[in-house]
């Protein structure tokens, strides 16, 4: 009876156990089916790593590079990435650099890889053709490859727009305009620039010169100064790395004579910063072009599976890819902040249409 007694027992205490052991795994599955979709988001997202290859100017040039890292910066930290690792950029020296910078990155296994500027678009496209599993993106540039996405911005908008204001602003009536390299994708911001100034006042002279490099501070500073000295007041720069050296002269010639008026018009992000000279500021402005939101918006599409590969495209006003910057509220008044915001809905409704090269200015300017 006692050994009856003891089986029951033993039987019932192991059909508990068993019973026990069931629901756990039940309950463990079913975590495990609600998780799921979690753990691979979350192992999706650590695991998509995107870098950039920086042109001639450099990650620091205050400037183009700057723009787009900062760009790739915000969509690393929002997605929980760590840099160096899940986002990172290759700095290039020299355009020799440029197809060892790209390898490392494919090699490295990065899903999406950036060429920051137009110069590195015939090696892009040699490494393109070769990783066809890898997403590219190529910046001021088109490209033609299912792989690889094209990212451009009507930057002849935002040229006019703050041509209008030098326009507005200059006491001499002489601009200047400094080129980094002279070529398509420059042109365009000269050619912007010199319409909006002119149709404000058809008599300004505008001085144009080009470095020929994105990386030359100590020649901007050089053809800076000569513009200073021949009567120029306001320079726009579009040059990346070689404008530093622009907005170096101008403090310069502040901090020596802080009653003259000289400005700098910075390019691709908001260079107020630049050009502080003690409490005064040599920034009357900036055209502002958001590689860094272009830039953070493709590597989002690519990493959620919608990657625009093979397509074109383009940001301009009417995208919030283009702007100018009202950040120097004392050079930048309110009358000054109104015209030009009267010129850009005459851009965005299509009654004006800012000039791309140098033949298009040439019509625009006979049509004033």
């Amino acid at each position: 009876m006692k050994k009856l007694s003891f089986l029951l027992v033993l039987i019932l205490g192991l059909g508990l156990l068993l019973a026990a052991c069931g629901g756990g795994d039940d309950n463990k599955d079913s975590g495990n089916k609600d998780n799921a979709g979690d753990d691979a988001t979350n192992e999706e997202a650590t695991d998509f790593k995107v870098g950039m290859v920086t042109d001639l100017g450099g990650v620091d040039d205050k400037s183009f590079n700057q723009s787009s890292w900062e760009g790739l910066k915000s969509f690393g930290e929002k997605n929980g990435l760590t840099e160096g690792e899940g986002f990172a950029y290759e700095q290039s020296n020299s355009k020799e650099d440029y197809i060892p910078n790209l390898t490392r990155l494919v090699r490295n296994d990065f899903d999406l890889v950036y060429g920051i500027g137009f110069e590195l678009k015939e090696d892009l496209t040699t490494i393109a053709e070769q990783n066809s599993d890898t997403h590219f993106g190529i910046v001021d540039d088109v490209i033609d490859l299912p792989n690889v996405v094209s990212i451009t911005f009507k930057e002849h908008q935002g040229s006019f727009l703050v041509g209008v204001a030098a326009a507005l602003k200059t006491k001499t009536n002489k601009l200047g305009f400094v080129g980094g390299i002279d070529s398509p994708l420059i042109n365009k911001f000269e050619a912007g620039f010199i319409a909006g100034a002119k149709s404000v006042n058809p008599d300004i002279e505008v001085d144009v010169q080009y470095a020929e490099s994105f990386g030359d501070p100590a020649k901007g500073k050089l053809i800076a100064t000569n513009m200073y000295n021949n009567g120029v007041d306001i320079i726009y720069h579009a040059s990346g790395a070689t404008g530093n050296g622009v907005f170096n002269q101008a403090k310069d010639l502040k901090q020596n004579d802080p009653d003259s008026e000289i400005w700098v018009i910075g390019v691709d992000r908001d260079q107020h910063e630049e050009g502080k000279v003690g409490d005064t500021n040599v920034t009357l402005t900036s055209m502002i072009k958001r590689v860094d939101v272009a830039v953070e918006d493709v590597a989002t599409k690519s990493m959620n599976g919608e990657f625009p590969g093979g397509e074109l495209l383009e940001f301009g006003i009417e995208e919030d890819g283009i702007g100018y910057a009202t950040t120097n509220k004392d050079a930048m008044t309110e009358e000054i902040i109104s015209t030009v915001d009267e010129w850009k809905e005459k851009l965005l409704n299509g009654e004006v249409v800012a000039p791309t090269t140098r033949e298009e200015l040439e019509t625009f300017l006979e049509s004033l």
